[in-house]
């Protein structure tokens, strides 16, 4: 049953870790479409609709291959945690239902309007469709997220005669406190992700020479979003997160500090290499205190390590546990570095001509990506032993009737197919930026706009 567990596992974080490439573009995109459109229609320049129309095509793109990739996601909860859905169902189905009737439904919809409807909307119809697309891509974010916060710090909840978890305040559902911090980081990820392809992007044009006047806009919207992003992701939001992981659970934070011993005045390690067997952290880098200030705002603060709680309460792996997090967090200060040189370059007026700057920018890309997801590895694997934390274990919410080597079959068969959709994905998306902003259909002459 461990082994069959193990797989069922594997293939959930699987499909949902390719699922979430495209989700966390599409809601930072969102708000820059917004953005965009928002500078359009205070400029009266066009080049900021062409901007907005390219990116349009690119939020398709990625909003296409997340439907097609997260479909299976909610078969997956009947077939590979069918036991989690019978004791469960009643209240993340709350959710789950809310965030496909309401805010995939009004995405989607004004996707299509955003795209094929803008001379029949005229100026400012088209920036309301942007603003809805928007609204419902971050409230659908919202309602999964509160799906997952549930599962990590359950509320709102009583135990019916039959064993099953029910809902006993909707309310209290939607607002649970961790859902509404975990919500604001979550969304700052996004955030970041789409400014730092907006604005590699951008860089591409300009060191190519090509579209240089899209390059300035890109660039500029990526930086000035994105460092605002990268600093409220550090502070209030992930303060915060960490400061709930402390309260609520506290074996998770030792686990994902590699704190094996209890401390008064505890150290904040920022490398080392934990030896889960001899219950220390190897070569470790740490600065004195840190970790007792920054949970509890007293140098002095004592801070539980993993020794004392039950080693079945321990996460089952410590060591990607400890390196998600440190990713996560290290990735997240050189965001700041980043984004924060670039708009101190930008304000200098000299980012458009920084070669090495915009290397940066454009090598940078694939980090945003990286970042988020160790942030919910981080997230899911600190949850364990727990599905939801403190009333199911993750083997006792399986389904019992799919065995290991069903599983595998299946996540070969999701393998190749997502392969193919990667290909296909990259293909696209690599199209459209070939073509550039000025083949986005139906367009004034430049000279015209110009005018």
């Amino acid at each position: 049953m461990g082994q069959a567990v193990d797989v069922h596992r594997l293939h959930f974080a699987f499909t949902v870790t390719f699922h979430y490439i495209f989700p966390q573009l599409t809601m930072g995109l969102a708000l820059l479409l917004v953005y965009l459109k928002t500078k359009a229609l205070r400029t009266g320049d066009e080049h900021y609709n062409r901007a907005a129309r390219f990116w349009g095509k690119i939020f398709a793109i990625n909003f296409a291959m997340g439907v097609v990739t997260g479909i299976p996601m909610e078969f997956q909860f009947g077939t590979n945690w069918a036991e989690f859905s019978k004791s469960a169902g009643g209240v993340i189905g709350q959710t789950l239902a809310m965030e496909g009737v309401f805010s995939f439904f009004l995405e989607s919809s004004f996707l299509g309007l955003f795209l094929f409807g803008e001379k029949r909307l005229g100026r400012l119809g088209h920036w309301w469709s942007a603003f809805l697309v928007w609204l419902g891509s971050w409230l659908s974010g919202y309602f999964i997220v509160a799906t997952d916060a549930w599962m990590q710090h359950p509320v709102a909840y009583h135990v019916g005669a039959n064993g099953r978890i029910e809902l006993a305040s909707f309310w209290g559902l939607l607002l649970n406190r961790w859902a509404l911090w975990q919500y604001a980081h979550t969304m700052l990820g996004a955030v970041q992700t789409g400014c730092f392809v907006m604005a590699a992007v951008g860089a591409f044009y300009l060191l190519t020479h090509r579209d240089e006047e899209y390059g300035h806009i890109f660039v500029r919207a990526g930086v000035l979003v994105g460092v605002v992003a990268a600093l409220l992701q550090l502070y209030p939001t992930g303060d915060a997160q960490g400061k709930m992981i402390a309260t609520n659970q506290p074996v998770t934070l030792a686990a994902m500090e590699g704190l094996f011993e209890s401390r008064q005045g505890a150290p904040l390690a920022i490398l080392g290499q934990p030896d889960v067997e001899r219950r220390k952290l190897d070569n470790p880098l740490e600065v004195p205190r840190m970790l007792s200030f920054l949970t509890y705002q007293n140098w002095s603060a004592n801070i539980k390590g993993l020794s004392d709680f039950p080693t079945d309460l321990w996460p089952d792996r410590i060591e990607i546990l400890y390196y998600s997090y440190h990713i996560m967090v290290g990735l997240g200060t050189i965001f700041i570095a980043v984004m924060g040189l670039a708009a101190l370059r930008l304000r200098r007026k000299r980012l458009f001509t920084s070669r090495w700057m915009l290397w940066l920018l454009m090598l940078s890309v694939p980090l945003p990506y990286i970042a988020n997801t160790a942030g919910w590895i981080t997230a899911e694997i600190g949850r364990q032993p727990w599905l939801i934390y403190g009333l199911m274990r993750t083997t006792q919410g399986s389904s019992p009737r799919v065995n290991a080597g069903n599983v595998w079959f299946t996540l070969i068969g999701f393998m190749g197919l997502y392969s193919v959709l990667a290909i296909l994905w990259l293909f696209l998306t690599w199209r459209e930026i070939e073509l550039g902003p000025e083949h986005t259909g139906h367009l004034p002459e430049a000279g015209k706009a110009d005018d």
